[in-house]
């Protein structure tokens, strides 16, 4: 915020957008394989998960539990026990073209390819919804059996150690046992030793803390106030939080630096523009868009409160869309949200979000950029970040298409993603685009092209 009010930038805020709930931190995490061999085990621990209080020393249990007949046959042998709880993976072979990948003209000729949508047997929501019974009874059994701790297969190799968090960042919310993800080499390693027998035992020494003192969440906003037509707003932005093990340098502060920049060359160029230019660095995106929905429900549309006793039952980020959607009286003064969350590559293009009519306006703002690699426009719809709670009301919003590089291999909710893994060039050039498409949709005539507002479903 102050740094934004140092550009030149009214109206910098941290503006509240709701109780989030307890923040979480940790301070050591040591790892140490006691037995059959003494070894220190690459590991961390998952976001919102206990400490131990000291040194703990446990017996490491491989477990094999998919469904709720699977947890009879553990029933009072699990106590003090560190549960291997995922089957061991072979690690791939890394190739410098696989790991750091820059789009060619075959990658970038397919993303302009729009696939027909076929029928679909079933969604996100309704695999969450079928999985959520599940992994709750699993959760209290893990507590009711008095387990030590639970160790997580990390989802990259080559130790890379990918970690999130669990959900229990309510005040006064049940944690359960300690929770870590382990480098699938060591990982690995363990397994083998428990399948031929061994005693195997593990101590850990993890020092974490919950904080409780401010459970209030905050957006930081700030504009370039328009001229004629200051009552209409174009926005941009990034989020703010990120994953505990690195910096969050490409997850997302690549984002949020870009959409600083942008406005930065803005201010300092002296543009007038006739929109009013609004940057908004969003938190709890990591957590469900968290941020970015509550603004979109204070300032520009909003559904009713459910009242189906079995929907109030999940978290809000699981809820089925109620309806009627309510507008405000800003609604259709927002022209248009610009969105960069995909690591710290250089802007190749955009994605339309299946909005037909926005494609030929892209295609000529993106000319001046051809020579910078920035030629695609794609009519697909992405998702899992902040433009989507724009988009879900119907409001424009966009998500730019950028050079993968190393972002989903390496960095990507890991320990890796931190400041060396980001491209100066890269975000350079990331931020003039941005500044170009906020300047453009700030002065065109009219607001941008929309698709049909969301409509209910027609019941079966």
């Amino acid at each position: 915020r102050a740094r934004l009010e140092g550009y030149g930038l009214k109206n910098a805020e941290l503006e509240p957008w709701g109780e989030f709930g307890r923040g979480w931190s940790f301070t050591r995490a040591d790892v140490h394989l006691v037995a059959p061999v003494q070894i220190p085990l690459h590991a961390l621990p998952k976001a919102w998960t206990p400490g131990t209080d000291g040194p703990v020393t446990g017996e490491v249990m491989r477990v094999d539990i998919d469904k709720e007949e699977d947890l009879e046959k553990y029933e009072g042998k699990l106590e003090g026990k560190i549960l291997l709880v995922d089957a061991p993976r072979k690690p791939g072979v890394d190739h410098e073209h696989v790991i750091v990948k820059r789009y060619d003209i075959e990658d970038l000729c397919g993303l302009e390819e729009f696939p027909i949508p076929g029928e679909t047997t079933s969604s996100w929501r309704a695999t969450h919804k079928k999985q959520l019974p599940f992994r709750e009874k699993l959760r209290q059994f893990y507590i009711d059996e008095g387990v030590l701790a639970l160790i997580e297969l990390s989802s990259r190799d080559a130790g890379i150690i990918r970690v999130t968090g669990n959900r229990s960042y309510g005040i006064g919310e049940e944690p359960g046992p300690l929770q870590l993800a382990m480098i699938t080499e060591h990982y690995n390693r363990l397994v083998r030793f428990v399948k031929d027998e061994k005693d195997v035992k593990i101590t850990l020494d993890v020092d974490a803390t919950f904080h409780e003192d401010d459970p209030v969440a905050y957006n930081t906003v700030a504009e370039i106030p328009g001229t004629s037509k200051r009552n209409e707003v174009v926005m941009l932005g990034g989020h703010l939080d990120s994953w505990h093990t690195g910096t969050g340098a490409t997850d997302n502060a690549a984002g949020v630096a870009v959409a600083m920049e942008a406005v930065r060359i803005l201010k300092a160029i002296g543009v007038k523009p006739k929109r009013t230019i609004r940057v908004a660095l969003w938190t709890g995106e990591e957590q469900g868009l968290l941020g970015s929905r509550a603004y979109v429900k204070k300032h520009f549309a909003s559904r009713p409160e459910t009242e189906d006793e079995e929907e109030l039952k999940l978290p809000g980020w699981l809820r089925a869309p109620t309806w009627p959607l309510k507008t405000t009286r800003d609604f259709n003064d927002l022209s248009v949200y610009f969105n960069l969350d995909n690591g710290s590559g250089k802007i190749r293009g955009v994605y339309c979000q299946e909005n037909s009519a926005v494609k030929p306006i892209f295609d000529a703002w993106m000319e001046p950029f051809n020579d910078l690699g920035m030629e695609t426009t794609s009519m697909r719809n992405t998702g899992s970040t902040d433009h989507i709670a724009f988009d879900a009301v119907g409001l424009p919003g966009f998500q730019f298409i950028q050079d993968q590089l190393e972002y989903f291999p390496r960095t990507h909710h890991s320990h890796l993603d931190v400041y060396d893994r980001l491209h100066r060039d890269d975000l350079i050039q990331a931020a003039v685009v941005m500044a170009s498409f906020v300047y453009h949709a700030a002065n065109r005539d009219e607001l941008m092209p929309r698709k049909p507002m969301p409509q209910k479903p027609k019941e079966d």
